[in-house]
């Protein structure tokens, strides 16, 4: 493989390794902190449930996307 291929490909990677273990532990957060109110929001305000649900996919969007290119601005400078 090139050079320029080896190294996109490696970055990728840690980039992805990087997501995932950010998505995980947004997941966790997310269940102990906010798990018991958002389900009891479920049951008594459905409507008002589905809004919060897709504001919190969008707003974790958002950050891991912003910190995952800072991350990979980081990484791509070092090599």
């Amino acid at each position: 493989m090139k050079k320029e291929t080896v190294k996109t490909l490696r970055a990728f990677l840690i980039e992805l390794v990087i997501y995932a273990v950010l998505v995980v532990g947004y997941f966790f957060l997310v269940l102990h902190f906010l798990g018991e109110g958002l389900h009891q929001l479920e049951i008594r305000h459905r409507y008002t449930y589905a809004g919060v649900a897709i504001l919190l996919m969008i707003g974790q969007a958002v950050v891991l996307q912003n910190v995952t290119t800072l991350l990979l601005r980081l990484i791509r400078r070092t090599q």
